[in-house]
This record gives structure tokens, sequence and C-alpha cells, in this order.
């Protein structure tokens, strides 16, 4: 997350059982595997089975520290922000009908301009994976980035490409050519973890480089409202900004979640994505750049004291199915409003927020059992899972196909989304992907953002950003104007 970070306050009611403000933690722009499993436990670590009595605390953490520093990694981005200046504004009194009108439009005109472009610079932290480079880090750390640079523990320093990036679940796969072989973290089982378990987290907090600290699992499975898959570990090792990305490992030495975020002005509240939510993304990110998740096709909600009376439920477990989408697996399997959801492929639900994470890593086309309670009756369905949409959506051929391969997936403005952003649908069109390591990945442009102009010519459809796109087929640059949240704002796409 940022230093100077953006916060994270959840709008989403009804569908999502809780949500705090957090706050993103790596630091500067403004906003936010296999090979050397370490197993080095700390110098005097004690662990007791349950019931057996007191745990001891470490008696230190020098071993642990010394062994696992050198496979995390400091990393420094740069970002270019094109920005649009002010037309002529001379002092109050004085307008274009002024009689002094003409001197001061002439004066203001030939006055040194602030440079178009300017160069954002952030850090935060990540850790090696594999022994020929592979490094995670959040996604955050690296959105937008034209340049990265990853300083390893011994200071030296290597540019580093992204390999991939997945914004739900705020994960990004980086790779860099090492002279040699590295010190790589082994990834534990986040699932084994146990509130009150001691943990270290080692990071770069605003850019101290190799700072390790520890604290406890506070809780696990919190739900911050940072995105589909909230089911953060919750710890009170210290964590600020320029930590995101940094490993969170157990006494073993293994790594068990990804630092990310922080409650502003809490203090010993920090959270991390759990690795074992991470594990099977990562082959997807490295062979493809992006993930690709299953899907059932149903809105969900927390089963309340309330619902479950009002529905007859013996208790409050499961994911009550609040909508239905016409075609989609789950109506096809014959899923229903108002059903609860209890199992999903053999795996009880017990909460509303388990159920998505399950159903995103199942493969697509698997045939899986789903346990339900429909009017108080107990009954398993067979669904065939299906594709996320918008994991691949129509791609133009702004992203597919000739010299204009600028790696945009774009899509034309629906309603809802205008009216949040203050546009009329025809105002724009929507990006809803960006390609890792495109042109469009360089120049900084984010999924959500508005294209209102392609080479300074309105567009209004999908079909006419890709007319404006290919009038030159040989051109190596094309000029986009954006609409991001309040701001708008100029992006150049460039072909290496």
């Amino acid at each position: 997350m940022w230093q100077a970070g953006k916060q994270w306050v959840s709008a989403r009611k009804g569908l999502v059982a809780v949500a705090v403000a957090a706050l993103l933690i790596g630091s500067g722009l403004g906003i936010g595997l296999a090979g050397g499993r370490v197993h080095q436990t700390a110098a005097g670590a004690a662990t007791m089975a349950p019931g057996a009595g007191p745990v001891r605390a470490p008696a230190g953490f020098a071993d642990l520290a010394e062994k696992l520093s050198p496979s995390v990694v400091n990393i420094k981005v740069t970002k270019v922000e094109r920005a649009t200046g002010p037309g002529f504004m001379g002092p109050e009194g004085f307008g274009p009908d002024s009689p002094f009108g003409d001197f001061f439009e002439r004066f203001f005109r030939e006055m040194p301009k602030a440079p178009h472009e300017f160069r954002q610079q952030g850090a935060g932290s990540g850790f090696i994976i594999s022994k020929d480079g592979l490094i995670v880090t959040n996604n955050h750390v690296v959105e937008g980035a034209k340049e990265v640079t990853v300083t390893l523990a011994n200071k030296e320093e290597y540019p580093a490409k992204v390999v991939g990036r997945d914004p739900k679940t705020d994960i990004a796969l980086l790779k860099i050519q090492p002279k040699g072989t590295l010190a790589a973290a082994g990834l534990g089982d986040s699932d084994r973890l146990r509130v009150g378990e001691w943990v270290v987290a080692v990071g770069n907090p605003f850019g101290l480089s190799n700072t390790v600290t520890a604290g406890i699992v506070s809780a696990k499975g919190r739900v911050i409202g940072a995105g589909p898959y909230d089911d953060f570990i919750q710890t009170d090792a210290s964590i600020n900004p320029g930590n995101s990305g940094g490993p969170l490992f157990n006494l073993q030495g293994e790594v068990v979640g990804i630092n990310t975020a922080i409650i502003p002005n809490g203090q010993g509240i920090g959270f991390a994505v759990p690795v074992n939510l991470v594990k099977n993304l990562l082959p997807q990110l490295e062979a493809k750049g992006e993930v690709t998740r299953g899907y059932l096709g149903v809105s969900v909600q927390e089963v309340t004291p309330e619902l479950a009376k009002s529905l007859n439920l013996k208790d409050k477990k499961g994911a009550l199915v609040a909508d239905v989408t016409k075609t989609s697996p789950a109506e096809t399997a014959g899923i229903k409003r108002g059903d609860v959801i209890t199992g999903f492929d053999g795996k009880e639900i017990t909460e509303m927020h388990n159920l998505p994470p399950l159903v995103a890593a199942t493969p697509i086309g698997k045939d899986v059992p789903v346990a339900i309670l429909r009017d108080g009756r107990e009954q398993t369905l067979r669904v065939t899972v299906g594709r996320m949409p918008g994991e691949r959506d129509e791609l133009s051929p702004l992203a597919e196909r000739g010299p204009g391969k600028w790696g945009l997936a774009l899509r034309d403005l629906d309603t809802r989304t205008a009216q949040r952003l203050g546009l009329n649908p025809g105002d724009g069109v929507l990006v809803v992907a960006v390609q890792p390591g495109s042109a469009a990945d360089r120049a900084g442009i984010r999924t959500g953002d508005v294209i209102l102009e392609v080479n300074r010519q309105k567009v209004t459809s999908v079909k006419e950003a890709q007319a404006e796109a290919q009038k030159d087929p040989n051109a190596q640059s094309l000029l986009v104007l954006l609409r991001r949240e309040e701001a708008t704002l100029f992006a150049a796409l460039e072909l290496k």
C-alpha cells in the first residue's frame, strides 16, 4: 500500500457482512514454488498442544530473522502521469472581455508551463519464491508502474518485469534475472494457523530495508471490504507503509501471509492475504499473466439471525442466495433465490464469504456437488462450474491484432458506471482489463478507467475506439484521455 495511502472505505451493503476502513501499505505514489524452503525455528521457541499448559514466548527471533531476511526484497516503482493544465485564467476582474484581457492572456500564455508529464515514485516489499528470481508482491505496489526495480538484501539491484497481476486478490508476480542462485522462501499452510500463534513480518517500512517485527495472529477470516475474496489474517506484528507485499512468516520460517493493509490511525492492526489463497494463482500468473476463475452465477449474502428466523432455519450457517444470474451454471443446476448454500464440492460453507474463493479456485468445467437448504429441506445439486465473466471480456482489436496491440479490453459504458462517475452512457468506453506488461499497462491505465478520447477524438463506443486506434496501422503510439474517479488525465501508450 502506498505511504500517502488512499483510504479504503467499503460502500458495499447487504451482501457483505463486515467492512472496516483499511489502508494499503505500500509507500509513495500518493494513493498505497518450490526451491530453497526454509525450516529454521526461532531459538528457544516452545510449541505446546492445546490443553497442555501455558505456552512460553519465544526466547528470540534472531536465528529466524538471519535465515529469512535474504529472501525478502525492496521494490521501487516509477510511474509517469500525464496531466492537463487549465486554460487562460487571468486575475479576477480581468477576463477575456476586459480591456486588459489580451495583455493577461498573452502574459500567461508566454509564462513557462509545468511539464505535462510528471514522475511519481513509490516503494513496497516482496519475497523470492524461486531461486531463479520469481518474486511475489502486492498488485497495488506495481499497478501502473513504468519501471520496477528490485533490491536484494545484499544491496544488489535488478530491473524487474511484471509477469502477472491479479487485482481481485491484490497479488502480483515479478521476475528478475539474478547473477546467481537466490535464497527462496517456502510457502506454508495458512489454514493451519491458530489465533494467538506467533508470526514474524519482514519488509521495508518507510524505506527502512529488512525491518523485522513480531506479533501474534489476532484473528482469521477478516472481511474488510477490500474485494470479493476477503479472508484476511489479522496480526499485531508491526506493519507500516512500505511493508506491502512483504511476507508474514510462522515460526517454522514458512510464508503464511502477504502483508497488505492496515487500519488508518490504528495501532497493532494489520492484515495479510493468506498464502493458501495465493498458491493456486501463482502458476496461472507465471504461465498466462492473469487468473481464470470458476463461476457459479449467484449473489449471496450473510444469514443473519433475523433472516434465519424468517426462513425457518435452525442456525445462521451458510450463504443465502439473493439472486441467480440467468443462463448461469447455478440456474442450469436448479439453484433458486432463497436457497441457502451449505456446502460446495465437499467443503462446508459456514459463512457467506467462504463460498466465493472456493468457487473461484474450482477448475472450469468441473462437475461439483452443491449442498443447499430449501424450505428447510437438505438437497444436493450437481453444478458444472463455468468461467468467470469479465476475466476474459471481449477483447477489442486494441488488445488482439496487428501493430495496434495495446493491451486493452474495452466495453461500452453502462448506465450504472456512468452515473457513478458523473457521466452519461456514451461518454466514453470502460476499461475492463489491462494486459500485464502491455503498452496500456506501462502507461498506467487501470481497470475501471473510462477512455473519453483516442488521439484527441471523442469516442462513444468500443467500435469508435477501435476505428480511431486503427486509422494508422503503423502507429507506434496512442494518446488517450481518461476519466479516473474525479480526475481527468492523458495517457500515452507506446509500443516497444
